[in-house]
């Protein structure tokens, strides 16, 4: 195994991060010009919200993903991201003509960023049409939502992917070298959380029908996702309690919920989310041998981490997302398997998600967690 200076020489030279972090290597220098590869995957982005913009901002440093279509129904947007992106007319669609993008050979995969509640439908949708997708997290409303997705996409023989920008973010790459390479032996505790202070009560966050849940679905997921990948393990039993301040504003969501997971080499992971308050952004693994810490962990970065041996010392940051489309683009353009940002890396979340609503809604019983 390469040890932690070997790694981070590395990443700062630009040499070998497709290997260790699923990116290619011209994504590991943000202050040299942007040249473009030959070969580019051309992503459209449906549903033209905060996210949106976000991810179109940030492929503008991408060297093999290109932004060139939308999905909106909102002509406004529409218009305004034509200009800004030099989008042409004949890659611009609305909800209602989405389908006749399966007769667009200049678009390749569709980034679906809709509320949560309608991953399900547009991805079912874009599906259809035969090209990729990536789905923004939380991948659907619930597990069963997920496995029609996932059917759906083997069916129509295209490549679904769930939109885990972290796999590509490097303090978070470090982590998990580091536990695979078992620097950290044995690990024995994880404790991680990730929320903040929701403001506009008229958002669509907390209303349920397309939210599909409150801070548990849309940050939760990052300490979930966490847990697994700080211990390699997927999580046997969960037990969670929610706690509600503002009966009023999360009416229809969860605002706070701390949960427990168990995992079969005896770990305890204590996790945490929620709507209400700031400043609740944390990841920490302790091994026998050491730890990491991250903090912050989840949000856009830039991320800061130490462990045993000191500070993370890690390169300039990079917008994750551009990270996230090059290395996506990376896996689909090279043919590269990467099982962690799939469908069934979104599904594996999902049923643990099911199984927190489950335990909350039985007073903070112990839930066992079936995977069929």
């Amino acid at each position: 195994m390469n040890s932690r200076r070997d790694f981070l020489q590395k990443v700062s030279l630009g040499i070998g991060v497709t290997a260790l972090a699923g990116l290619p290597a011209s994504a590991a220098a943000p202050s040299a010009p942007v040249v473009r590869a030959e070969k580019q995957l051309r992503v459209a982005i449906m549903g033209l919200g905060g996210y949106a913009n976000i991810v179109a901002e940030a492929m503008q440093k991408c060297t093999m993903a290109t932004l060139v279509g939308v999905v909106s129904g909102t002509p406004s947007k529409v218009d305004t991201w034509k200009k800004k992106y030099n989008i042409p007319d004949k890659n611009t669609y609305n909800y209602e003509t989405v389908s006749e993008i399966k007769n667009n050979p200049d678009i390749d995969i569709v980034y679906v960023t809709t509320p949560n509640s309608l991953h399900h439908k547009h991805v079912l949708q874009i599906a259809a049409t035969g090209k990729h997708v990536i789905c923004e997290k939380p991948v659907a409303d619930n597990a069963k939502q997920t496995r029609e997705m996932i059917a759906a996409c083997e069916k129509a023989g295209v490549k679904f992917y769930i939109g885990y920008r972290l796999h590509f973010e490097p303090h978070t790459r470090e982590l998990i070298r580091m536990r695979e390479s078992g620097e950290l032996g044995k690990i024995m505790h994880v404790n991680n959380y990730m929320g903040f202070k929701s403001g506009d009560p008229t958002q669509w966050r907390l209303k349920k029908a397309l939210a599909g849940g409150g801070a548990m679905m849309d940050v939760g997921v990052y300490a979930l996702n966490g847990a697994r990948y700080c211990t390699g393990e997927e999580p046997i039993w969960v037990t969670a309690q929610e706690t509600k301040t503002d009966p009023i504003k999360f009416k229809e969501v969860d605002e706070t919920i701390t949960f427990q997971l168990g995992f079969p080499s005896g770990v305890i992971a204590n996790c945490g989310t929620t709507y209400n308050f700031n400043n609740f952004e944390r990841l920490y693994v302790i091994g026998e041998k050491g730890f990491v810490e991250l903090s912050p962990a989840f949000g856009y970065g830039p991320i800061k981490g130490r462990t045993n041996a000191g500070p993370m010392n890690m390169p300039a940051h990079i917008p994750h997302q551009t990270l996230q489309m090059d290395g996506l683009a990376d896996i689909i353009l090279n043919n590269k398997p990467d099982p962690h940002i799939t469908g069934h890396e979104g599904l594996k979340d999902m049923i643990v998600v099911d199984a927190v609503y489950e335990s909350i809604r039985k007073g903070g019983q112990k839930i066992f967690i079936n995977k069929a």
